[in-house]
């Protein structure tokens, strides 16, 4: 199948796919994305942001249109690694098509979804022409599979410094976990990770009595994060969960005592919390841990994010209707999985997230198929001439 018998989201998702660009490099995808913007009439800005011990990260503004309602779509080109190449049928940046399937890292996680919102977007303006109502904004980071710091959430300031404001969001990450249309994302559990260190005293497993074993202290500890039940969910979200990640002692003797252990875990969580209430029931639950012989120590890192919930409704069904009429049924609006940068998003506007279906993201052969990334263009499409109009 040859780039001219594509559709025009299948041709871009393939070019995308050939970028490697794997966080944090920009492999080529945010140059390509801008040329085609460019073309179309959009204003792009790229900008690089930095931060000490980050990497730095390039990321790309682009706009259209000067009234009406104003729409963003945000997005990330960059990828996680491949891993194995042997264990791939077809090469991870090759963009190959077998079948009516596009292959490559990136397909559903996100590329697919830059390529079906940038072809439904600059089909929406070959037909408005000089009549656009509405201004159009792709916010694109090369950050969102890393440490998300140097990505969206400075995009957002760099954009609202130059007086950029936005009524809605549509994240195109992909949200649906069987088919096309099954979901929106109308919210997510927040996210705070933290670290138990328990410290006591190095010496030979012979002669206990000289030392303190600070992993017996770190095991009581753990079990008590392990056995709260922090809530059973709501009628808007899951119960939260805490889950053990990782412990960690750096001994690879047989015969010493350990001076040092940590635990790390992390908390998904609805909004019965926010952040600082969990953080003190945590603090809690940990301080009544008894006989303790050690000291320890309870630390949260800085990148936890509450949960939020969108209550705009012409947005919610607006895309709900588009859903709708190009797959027949009507998706669920769901707040259940992960993280994404939606988290900082909803700090400027209301924001939903909608994209392909999830099932290979970051996995071996992740893939796409053209139907569902043309039929994805159409609900953008869709979504993009009755939001855009009825603003």
């Amino acid at each position: 199948m040859t780039d001219q018998t594509l559709s025009p989201a299948a041709e871009l998702a393939r070019a995308l796919l050939r970028c490697p660009s794997v966080t944090p490099e920009e492999g080529g995808a945010l140059a390509l994305l801008a040329a085609r913007l460019e073309a179309a009439g959009f204003a792009v800005e790229r900008m690089v942001f930095s931060a000490p011990g980050t990497p730095d990260i390039e990321n790309l503004f682009a706009t259209i249109g000067d009234k009406g309602p104003s729409l963003a779509f945000a997005g990330h080109t960059d990828v996680v690694p491949a891993g194995d190449l042997n264990a791939w049928r077809h090469a991870p940046f090759a963009g190959t098509i077998e079948d009516g399937v596009l292959f490559g890292r990136g397909a559903v996680d996100m590329k697919g979804g830059i390529a079906a919102f940038a072809a439904a977007a600059l089909a929406h303006i070959r037909e408005r022409g000089d009549g656009l109502h509405g201004r159009i904004s792709f916010l694109i980071t090369g950050d969102e599979e890393g440490p998300a710091i140097n990505g969206t959430v400075k995009l957002l300031d760099w954009a609202a410094e130059r007086g950029h404001r936005f009524d809605a969001c549509i994240v195109g990450e992909p949200t649906n976990p069987e088919r096309l249309g099954d979901a929106i994302k109308v919210g997510r559990r927040g996210s705070l990770s933290g670290i138990v260190t328990v410290t006591g005293v190095q010496g030979h497993v012979a002669y206990p009595h000289l030392a303190k074993n600070p992993l017996s202290d770190l095991l009581r500890l753990a079990a008590a994060l392990d056995r709260i039940e922090l809530d059973t969910g709501n009628e808007r979200f899951q119960p939260s969960n805490l889950e053990i990640t990782s412990i960690d002692v750096g001994n690879t003797a047989f015969n010493v005592i350990p001076r040092k252990v940590e635990a790390k875990f992390n908390v998904r969580f609805n909004d019965t919390w926010s952040v600082e209430s969990l953080k003190s029931r945590l603090r809690a639950e940990l301080g009544g841990v008894n006989e303790l012989a050690c000291e320890w120590a309870l630390d949260f890192t800085d990148d936890a994010s509450d949960s939020f919930l969108t209550h705009d409704t012409a947005l919610i069904e607006a895309l709900a209707d588009a859903i709708e009429a190009e797959t027949g049924h009507r998706p669920e609006l769901s707040t259940g999985g992960g993280t994404s940068d939606a988290r900082f998003i909803k700090n400027f506007c209301p924001v939903v997230e909608f994209g392909l279906v999830g099932q290979t993201m970051h996995q071996v052969d992740e893939r796409v198929a053209i139907a569902d990334l043309d039929r994805l263009t159409a609900i953008y499409k869709r979504f993009l001439d009755d939001y855009l109009r009825a603003g």
